[in-house]
């Protein structure tokens, strides 16, 4: 006889207060945690033209020290309509009892990136310490991260140096935060 599946005791928390309580040292990352959701400009020396995108991050924990990440994005039109897939990630964001960041990001494009990073106020900034690529991925060969939380909002700045170009800018995103 088989046992009946039981409710996972350890749910992931999208908001404090939901779930086990959030480890000590995440305590500088505590405003990450949630589902944002937002549009931004995206631009490559590479690329024909500039894009508008729509994204939604999502950034939740079990209990234990480190952070649960996933972002997915897709193109929009003129008017804000979705036009395609764009890209997608997870990984997982740790804080080391310093407060330094270490963040490994993993995209199915076959690009896995870890970065390294600091938290200061509401600003966190994490740079490539590596970036790994399957055979067939696209040449990246770093990318810096801004982040600026300040009450319900979030905005996100990539850098990236990829395919022969410098490290320069490549996405704006502002996002607010979704209720749970």
């Amino acid at each position: 006889m088989f046992e009946p599946v039981q409710e996972n005791p350890y749910p992931d928390s999208h908001v404090l207060g939901e779930g086990p309580e959030p480890h000590p040292l995440l305590r500088p990352v505590l405003p990450l945690l949630g589902r944002w959701h937002g549009r931004g400009q995206g631009e490559y020396p590479t690329l024909e033209k500039d894009f508008r995108y729509e994204q939604e991050i999502t950034f939740s924990h079990d209990g234990r020290p480190f952070l649960r990440y996933e972002a997915r994005a897709w193109l929009i039109d003129g008017s804000g309509a979705p036009v395609r897939p764009a890209s997608r990630e997870a990984g997982w964001w740790r804080v080391t009892p310093d407060a330094v960041l270490e963040v490994v990001l993993a995209h199915p494009t076959g690009v896995v990136e870890t970065y390294v990073g600091r938290v200061s106020g509401p600003e966190i900034e994490i740079e490539t310490k590596d970036v790994a690529l399957t055979p067939l991925a696209k040449e990246v060969t770093g990318t810096r991260r801004h982040y600026t939380v300040e009450n319900d909002g979030m905005t996100v700045v990539h850098d990236m140096a990829a395919v022969g170009q410098p490290l320069q800018h490549h996405l704006t995103t502002h996002l607010r935060r979704r209720p749970s």
